[in-house]
């Protein structure tokens, strides 16, 4: 759902080959302890099977790594992550653990979470309903083990009017073309917004557009309205013919930004949730804070986003940050959660993103904090904890 203005598409390096080797290993272990006791007991096949059984049946070496590598794009809900990065506070949580995490920055936010689901990242930046759509929906088990914050503002549905004629209302949609990051949270808030008015996804046309290109879009004369995200919102409403007709402050906790990790790398490397949780609230409380320091971190988080420091303290408005383990562990335990989260997959559903063969909302099983599963419990692959939040 965001976008960076860094390039970050490089792909991840071969990654090492150590676990595999000691796999293979262990299997020949196995293999020359069943020659040996076949020699010296040939004749007793009923324990020889019992042995090669119990051999076979030795668990897996976990895969314990300690280099990871994190995808994110610009929106001021994850900017704490490059600086985190950058002021030495990332590198700190993560050689308290043992590790060494590298964020790698995006142009393109569908990009970014494409690289994660394909196996490239070992986490990315992502909102909660594209968390679903795509990792998810691509059979990637995936855990959401921070709820940064939701969109109180921060994306918007714009019209394009005459410079000096009235402002357009949420009605005036209707036969408008609108372009948008298609089947993104984007949709949903226009979907969300269309449902207000009144209006259905016929009345209008949607065209597909990049989120790093939408601000110059706006500004070319066959583009009538647009649906977007922070900073591009902010961008594109210095116009004078721009309107805001419909914002994420009309559905609050509905559109939530989050850091997701693959599931079984999470459960093998427990760490690396320990120092991104440690490195992401410890930034938090720095940027919250109203002296020089607080005012500094936030005035180099603009930067890193293209926006001046007020822009960004604009922006910072729209934003509700859970600055605080508690504040945030709440709303993962809350009924709120669950309940927003049914809303995203029907929506889902219904625009055909919940993968291949998905035959009804329940194809995909979601997970919460208290044992609570949306749709299928044998087939979950998203999963809210609240673990790296307490």
């Amino acid at each position: 759902m965001r976008r960076d203005r860094q390039e970050g598409c490089s792909f991840l390096k071969k990654r090492t080959k150590k676990l595999l080797t000691l796999g293979l290993r262990c299997r020949r272990g196995a293999h020359q302890q069943a020659k040996v006791f076949c020699f010296f007991f040939s004749k007793k096949k009923a324990f020889l099977s019992l042995f090669l059984s119990l051999a076979l049946s030795i668990p897996a070496v976990a895969a314990e790594r300690t280099k990871f590598r994190i995808a994110w794009s610009i929106y001021v809900g994850w900017m704490p992550w490059p600086y985190a990065q950058e002021s030495g506070i990332l590198k700190k949580w993560a050689d308290k653990y043992g590790i060494s995490i590298e964020m790698v920055a995006f142009n393109d936010y569908v990009e970014s979470i494409n690289q994660y689901t394909a196996g490239a990242f070992d986490g990315v930046s992502v909102t909660n309903m594209d968390a679903l759509t795509v990792p998810a929906a691509g059979g990637i088990d995936t855990t959401a083990i921070i709820i940064g914050d939701y969109s109180n503002g921060n994306d918007a549905v714009i019209l394009k009017h005459p410079a000096g004629s009235k402002p357009p209302m949420l009605a005036d949609l209707k036969g408008r073309t609108v372009n948008l990051v298609q089947l993104s949270v984007s949709q949903y808030l226009l979907s969300r917004a269309l449902e207000r008015g009144g209006l259905r996804e016929t009345d209008v046309t949607l065209v597909n557009t990049s989120d790093a290109d939408i601000v110059g879009a706006f500004a070319s004369s066959d583009v009538q309205a647009v649906a977007t995200w922070n900073p591009q919102v902010s961008e594109i409403l210095k116009r004078p013919d721009a309107t805001d007709v419909f914002d994420s402050s009309k559905i609050p906790g509905e559109i939530l930004d989050l850091m997701v990790v693959n599931t079984k790398t999470l459960a093998d490397n427990p760490k690396l949730g320990l120092a991104l949780a440690g490195a992401w609230y410890e930034t938090l409380a720095l940027m919250a804070r109203k002296d020089a320091a607080g005012k500094a971190a936030r005035a180099q988080m603009a930067r890193e986003s293209g926006a001046t420091a007020e822009s960004f303290d604009h922006q910072l408005l729209t934003t509700r940050l859970f600055v605080s383990r508690a504040e945030a562990a709440a709303f993962a335990d809350s009924p709120t959660l669950p309940a927003t989260m049914d809303r995203v997959r029907k929506f889902s559903f219904a625009h055909g993103q919940l993968g291949q063969g998905a035959g009804s909302v329940d194809a995909i099983g979601i997970a919460f904090p208290d044992g609570e599963v949306l749709g299928d419990r044998a087939h979950v692959k998203l999963r809210f904890v609240d673990t790296y939040m307490k």
